[in-house]
């Protein structure tokens, strides 16, 4: 036997440091991340009434319209995620 043999043979607890490095790693991964909501902003009685006469007086097919009721949607969204 060559005298260089047991230079090339990995020790014994290689394969076990190998195997825990390994699965520290897939452990990180297979948390799950939290969710993050958005805050909602909260409006007082004034503002919501304000913001309906405006609203009222604005032409139907109005973009802004349809955009506000894409807002709603987002804010419901919001409040569901907490």
């Amino acid at each position: 036997m060559k005298p260089n043999v047991r230079c090339w043979t990995p020790p014994a607890a290689a394969p076990l440091i190998v195997m825990l490095l390994l699965s520290a790693c897939a452990m990180a991964g297979s948390d799950r991340p939290r969710q993050v909501c958005p805050p909602v902003v909260e409006y007082n009685t004034a503002e919501q009434a304000r913001a309906a006469d405006e609203v009222e007086a604005m032409p139907e097919n109005a973009v802004v319209v349809r955009m506000l009721s894409d807002y709603a949607v987002l804010r419901e969204q919001a409040r569901a995620c907490r």
